[in-house]
């Protein structure tokens, strides 16, 4: 049983690279189908376990639920860290946010 595969993608604004995180076959058949393949089956475990992760799960639906699809975060994090509510730790390439407590505690008594 051979299908196309699709390969998904995340558009790391900030470094300007596309790093591939899983390839899935679609149209995927009902696993009652008829047995998969080994590869088959690699590639669709793959896809499964990328989307396991409830953060990862989460993010691809605010994602799809923007309009046109799409979303760049880099922007909104800018945003946030300028204002001082994160900070970033770059560790390689990659870049940590993490939630500065005070300026939210601040906000929090202001709101009451």
């Amino acid at each position: 049983m051979h299908l196309p595969s699709i390969t998904v993608n995340i558009n790391l604004c900030q470094y300007r690279e596309v790093k591939t995180v899983a390839t899935i076959t679609s149209p995927c058949p009902p696993l009652s189908a008829g047995p998969l393949g080994s590869d088959e089956a690699r590639r669709l475990a793959a896809a499964l376990k990328t989307i396991a992760d409830p953060a990862r799960l989460q993010l691809l639906s605010l994602i799809q639920a923007q309009p046109g699809g799409e979303a760049c975060v880099c922007h909104h994090l800018k945003v946030l860290r300028d204002a001082g509510l994160v900070e970033r730790e770059r560790r390689g390439s990659w870049a940590y946010y993490k939630v500065i407590p005070e300026p939210l505690a601040t906000l929090r008594e202001l709101l009451g």
